[in-house]
């Protein structure tokens, strides 16, 4: 059995990734608990990753916005 490592990349390229090795996966959203910062829903990311048999289980974030201060510097 081939090992996937799809942690930390952009759910679309994870996807592909598993998909080219004929994985089937199972998805699980975390959000967090406090809306302090801003997050952008459209762009989620792998977190968390277990391979179970054939399948693999993820935990997908979405990724932080970026800010922009009121003197329209952006945060780096």
């Amino acid at each position: 059995m081939e090992e996937v490592d799809v942690l930390g990349i952009p759910w679309q390229k994870a996807k592909e990734r598993l998909a080219a090795l004929g994985l089937c996966c199972e998805v699980e959203w975390t959000r967090p608990v406090k809306d302090f910062f801003p997050i952008d829903e459209q762009s989620p990311y792998v977190v968390r990753q277990r391979r179970e048999g054939d399948k693999v289980r993820l935990v997908l974030a979405a990724r932080l916005r970026k800010e922009v201060s009121c003197h329209g510097l952006q945060d780096q």
